[in-house]
């Protein structure tokens, strides 16, 4: 598709390429992108405050609870007297920081005592409760 000149007598399809469009888009693309480069590049300033936190040194307090295969419990190796296990599970349970309860228990316990011991330290509102075994034990 080539156009032809004024002259009638000439048949012939032209054939240069007419670039004077193409420049005409290049320079209106160039001026737009040198007029909204600089706005890309506009940055806020903003200070923003420095968080300070220290960390919390303060170990919670264990409390070790031992039961043997009699059933007996044992607070910090103390021997705990039947019905005094409740109230002093509720006193740890309103401590700040709450302590965290090492729940040992001999071979041979019946688990009808663990879960009573477990069942009354989550009524008494404690929520660290962990189980302390002995690797070394044999069979």
């Amino acid at each position: 598709m080539a156009f032809g000149g004024f002259d009638s007598g000439n048949q012939e399809p032209m054939s240069e390429i007419n670039v004077t469009p193409l420049v005409d888009v290049m320079l209106v693309l160039l001026v737009v992108f040198m007029v909204t480069a600089p706005l890309l590049t506009h940055a806020v300033r903003i200070d923003l405050p420095q968080a300070r936190n220290q960390a919390n040194v303060e170990k919670p307090q264990t409390v070790s609870l031992a039961i043997d295969a009699r059933g007996r419990v044992f607070w910090n190796d103390q021997l705990v007297v039947d019905g005094d296990l409740p109230a002093r599970l509720g006193h740890a349970a309103q401590q700040q920081p709450q302590p965290e309860l090492h729940l040992r228990a001999d071979r041979n316990t019946r688990y009808e005592h663990i879960a009573q011991v477990i069942a009354d330290a989550q009524t008494a509102g404690l929520k660290r409760i962990g189980f302390v075994t002995d690797p070394k034990s044999n069979p």
